[in-house]
């Protein structure tokens, strides 16, 4: 094993088992010198050893895997003697993440001519399966899609060399570990298995101890800094009301005025939804999730690196792998499903000495949540109050006082040629002086404030937000609630619909099964789907109402529970709760 807490002496890439096709287009890349996950695990991988990697986002475990396997494809498969069967397979969550794995091969790979197919649910199937039998070298793909086309004949496996497990604790998050394992059961027991992943929970390891064959383990963990500047992050939690979770964000970031910051919420819609309302309050927020082209997301986060933007409002897909020196906060929107993902939240402030804040936002019924990340970090996260409509007016007050008395300060210095105060060619003292005549000094000076506030159009705090407390007998001892219990399901939330699947209990189906589906065969992610319930003979799914015709569209046909197809439509009793601002979170 590999436990690696800070690399030294990094060779460079013309030090590795790496041929010059693969050089010359890292060298056009400007890369001279790999990161630690990719100097320790590139050798064995070229070797065609297993290999079981933990890294941060952000670390180029991308080319850590790829260009091992366009080694071996090189020295195993030339040009002239290549089949219609892969010679790589990479599985990853999401179809975004799917496409820039797929995008980062082919660049890798063009001077070895590697023919690389992406393979995505909410696509057609038959565009990908005339792509395979045309014969391709590596397939990108999620896993529901790659079941499918493994099951139809198109996806040949029994001759695979490598498969790579890319983000496998996000897939093992979205329900994925029946469909990973039929696939894994699928490969010859003589070709390479690579796992990947950001966090090391035990199902992983669980998974790994199955299906690698005596495994290189490398662990990367973050960069060590000098003594006496060890990473500073205040954390801190404020319990509100669900319904006021946005609210209540908006008046903690006007409190804490971050230089830059990441605000994590669960799906894209919820993204959206809080983006706009930041926005509302005079907040510069930007929203960045997997329905943005990569373009987009480019731009947006150049111009958080930039300082043009102030907050960029993301899901963790879209937020992996960033990495960015002006950040000063990170803020949960909502509690994060396990203690492993807020832990990898948090890691990007307060790096290299400099202080970070960390700032989650919890309801009542999941301080549970945040009782298991004080146990996994071993230390104390503080509750504090939301700021009162009361509490934002005396800040704004007291940062006009102070922009008032820098401003006098420097008019008392000026020798004329900055604002001109002692010889007022502007005009104001003369103003000034004609008003005092007429009205009280202070008068004037708090009317003139008042103008000021109004002109600057300081947000509308509203009422204040409800005083909640921990639920009784203790947040440390409650369990969450199962998504799936035998209880009669609630009305949907506003923004929402409700889907019939007509297979449940007796067909064996469990939630993770359907929020497999839905995000392998249309364009959610597993974080877009709401509450899920099983019944003996059918499920009930929400989603959101402005999605539900995409996806009964994608899902039409082709979706399969357990190995037997499954149909879905709108659930008659629900169909739809309308427009009234409902995000479509998971309880």
């Amino acid at each position: 094993m590999i436990d690696n807490e800070l690399q030294l002496d990094i060779p460079r890439f013309t030090d590795l088992p790496l041929r010059a096709e693969l050089l010359h287009e890292i060298d056009e890349l400007g890369y001279t010198h790999p990161s630690p996950i990719q100097a320790e695990a590139i050798g064995p991988l070229v070797e065609g050893r297993d290999l079981l990697g933990q890294a941060a986002t952000g670390t180029g475990k991308t080319a850590a895997f790829a260009l091992p396997m366009l080694e071996r494809l090189a020295e195993q498969r030339p040009e002239h003697a290549r089949g219609d069967s892969p010679f790589g397979l990479v599985l990853a969550p999401t179809r975004e993440l799917a496409l820039q794995v797929s995008e980062a091969i082919t660049r890798y790979g063009r001077g070895l001519g590697a023919r690389v197919l992406t393979v995505y649910g909410g696509a057609p199937v038959g565009p990908q399966w005339k792509a395979l039998q045309q014969g391709v070298d590596i397939v990108v793909a999620t896993p529901g899609r790659a079941i499918d086309l493994m099951n139809r004949g198109a996806l040949r496996l029994d001759l695979l060399e490598t498969i790579v497990l890319d983000e496998a604790d996000e897939m093992l998050d979205m329900g994925f570990v029946e469909d990973i394992e039929t696939l894994l059961d699928a490969t010859p027991d003589t070709r390479q298995a690579v796992l990947f992943s950001a966090t090391m929970p035990r199902r992983i390891e669980t998974l790994a101890q199955k299906y690698l064959r005596e495994p290189i383990t490398v662990r990367i963990r973050r960069e060590a800094v000098p003594e006496g500047e060890a990473p500073k992050v205040r954390q801190t939690a404020y319990l509100v009301p669900r319904t006021h979770t946005t609210a209540a964000l908006g008046r903690v970031l006007e409190a804490e005025r971050p230089t830059a910051a990441i605000v994590f919420c669960r799906t894209r819609v919820d993204v959206d939804a809080v983006t706009e309302t930041l926005t509302a309050r005079g907040l510069r927020a930007e929203a960045l999730h997997g329905g943005m082209d990569q373009e987009h997301r480019t731009r947006v986060v150049e111009r958080l690196r930039s300082g043009r933007t102030e907050l960029l409002v993301a899901t963790d897909v879209a937020a992996r792998g960033l990495d960015i020196d002006l950040l000063t906060h990170v803020v949960n929107h909502d509690v994060p499903q396990s203690a492993e993902a807020y832990v990898h939240r948090i890691g990007r402030v307060g790096r290299a000495g400099r202080e970070g804040v960390a700032i989650t936002l919890v309801p009542p019924s999941k301080v549970y949540a945040l009782r298991a990340v004080e146990r996994l970090t071993g230390q104390p996260i503080e509750f504090a109050p939301v700021p009162t409509a009361a509490d934002l007016r005396s800040a704004r007050l007291e940062r006009t006082a102070a922009s008032l008395r820098e401003r006098l300060v420097a008019d008392l210095l000026d020798d004329g040629t900055g604002t001109g105060a002692p010889n007022d060619d502007d005009g104001v003292r003369a103003m000034l002086a004609g008003l005092v005549g007429e009205f009280d000094g202070v008068d004037v000076a708090a009317t003139a404030v008042r103008l000021m506030q109004a002109a600057a159009g300081s947000p509308d705090d509203g009422d204040d937000i409800p005083v909640v407390s921990a639920p009784r007998g203790g947040a440390r001892d409650r369990e969450p609630r199962s998504r799936g219990g035998a209880a009669g399901m609630r009305a949907p939330k506003a923004g929402t619909t409700r889907l019939f699947v007509n297979a449940g209990r007796a067909s064996g189906v469990r939630p993770q099964d359907i929020v497999g589906a839905l995000a392998n065969e249309s364009n959610l992610s597993g974080r877009d789907i709401g509450a899920i319930q099983i019944h003996e003979r059918h499920a009930l799914v929400e989603i959101p109402e402005h999605a539900a015709d995409e996806v009964l569209r994608s899902l039409r046909g082709s979706t399969t529970l357990k190995g037997r197809r499954a149909n879905v439509r709108r659930d008659r009793g629900f169909a739809g709760a309308g427009a009234g601002g409902g995000r479509g979170r998971r309880d």
